[in-house]
């Protein structure tokens, strides 16, 4: 028996030995490119022979994606019709029309140069919303996923990744929601040198918007990357950050803003998994919430209200109430009166920043108007711009800094 077992793995060595010898290389069993067509042969890992988004040297952006039966082919991106009009505002075309070649590539360029940052894209090929299959970075969102890029630039340098600063890590959790009754997700930021020490760290929760998920604080938002430039260059304190999901299942009687179900998972659910899992510093003094859009509601009802938990707050392109709606106002003040009164006397920091042309741009005055009501000391940041990620990644790399000091 032992002959046998020595006699087969002698010609196991012998077959691999064979195949070593005998086996093609790599190159050598690529496929050929056809120079007629842009579509690649079937099992092809070479090089792809096109880019396709490509920064050009004027910070213009080409975009290419091959498709030789497709009748119509767009560029669609709400993040670049804040600078090309892509839809917004309402008449301008649905996106950039694209040409194709005799092989079937089709290409644009952006007629004017794209400011230093990160954008979500798509393709619409024959009405149909494709992401770029070409592509490596993508973001989901509350409904679907795009493509992302980046146009690098001095402006832009706070949120791109540099090969010589130090960086944290992103994971993506899984937790049992008691108060809910399902699964949910959170991704997770621990900064720098977290695995190789023993201390514990400051907490921030950072919620997204109305559109967006727990993965767009990152994917789009490069919390991560404004985080590990602003530690490394000594202005921010190292500190955890929780990105929550900012969305419950659908509830009658349950508004997207104002979402009591969402309030329960995160109190009742998720700090407790962080504090149990993660090497969190869990006195509130050492806690903070922040949030854009539909998050700085949440934190405006979850996190201002509650400072047993939370002493650092946040809030991005978002108040209380349309401008008008006192009665909203006031039944907010009624139903927090003693929370509020506790802020006032315990928060360290109320940061609330907007952009002019914001549609939520006539929430501030009221809204500033009841933390003055309530003597609670806060900082305004209002800068140019509306609704947008370029706001909110400038407005966390402003908030960030004065957290946990």
């Amino acid at each position: 028996m032992r002959r046998r077992h020595l006699a087969s793995a002698s010609l196991l060595v012998g077959a691999l030995a064979w195949w070593g010898a005998a086996a093609p290389a790599t190159a050598q069993m690529q496929p050929k490119l056809d120079p007629a067509t842009c579509v690649l042969p079937a099992f092809y890992s070479g090089p792809t022979p096109y880019k396709s988004v490509e920064q050009l040297s004027d910070q213009r952006v080409t975009f290419r994606l091959c498709a030789p039966d497709a009748r119509e082919v767009l560029v669609t991106s709400t993040d670049i019709a804040t600078v090309i009009p892509m839809g917004y505002p309402q008449g301008t075309p649905r996106g950039l029309a694209m040409t194709k070649d005799k092989t079937g590539l089709w290409t644009v360029t952006t007629p004017k140069p794209v400011p230093a940052d990160i954008y979500r894209f798509a393709f619409r090929v024959d009405g149909v919303k494709t992401v770029d299959p070409q592509g490596k970075t993508f973001s989901e969102e509350l409904k679907g996923i795009n493509s992302t890029f980046e146009v690098n630039g001095p402006e832009g340098a706070f949120q791109t990744w540099e090969a010589g600063v130090p960086h944290g890590a992103v994971s993506t959790v899984a937790y049992w929601s008691k108060s809910l009754g399902i699964q949910r997700r959170a991704h997770i930021y621990t900064p720098p040198g977290y695995n190789k020490g023993s201390g514990k760290y400051p907490v921030l929760y950072l919620v997204h918007g109305s559109g967006d998920s727990d993965d767009s604080w990152t994917s789009v938002g490069h919390a991560n990357l404004i985080l590990d430039n602003l530690i490394a260059s000594g202005k921010a304190v190292p500190m955890i950050v929780v990105m929550p999901d900012g969305h419950t299942p659908p509830r009658e009687g349950v508004a997207t803003l104002d979402n009591p179900d969402f309030g329960a998972d995160l109190i009742q659910d998720l700090i407790p998994y962080v504090d149990a899992n993660y090497r969190s510093d869990a006195r509130p003094q050492a806690r903070a919430m922040a949030g854009l859009s539909m998050g700085g509601s949440h934190t405006l009802r979850n996190g201002l209200t509650h400072p047993d938990l939370f002493r650092w707050i946040g809030v991005f392109s978002m108040g209380l109430d349309r401008a008008g709606d006192q009665g909203r106002i006031d039944q907010y003040a009624k139903a927090n009166d003693a929370a509020l009164k506790q802020s006032a006397r315990e928060l360290k920091l109320l940061y609330l920043a907007m952009g002019r042309d914001d549609f939520l741009y006539g929430t501030v005055a009221p809204t500033r108007a009841l933390f003055d009501r309530y003597h609670i000391a806060h900082v305004y940041n209002e800068s140019g711009g509306g609704h947008e990620w370029p706001n909110w990644r400038r407005y966390f790399a402003d908030f960030a800094p004065r957290l946990f000091h």
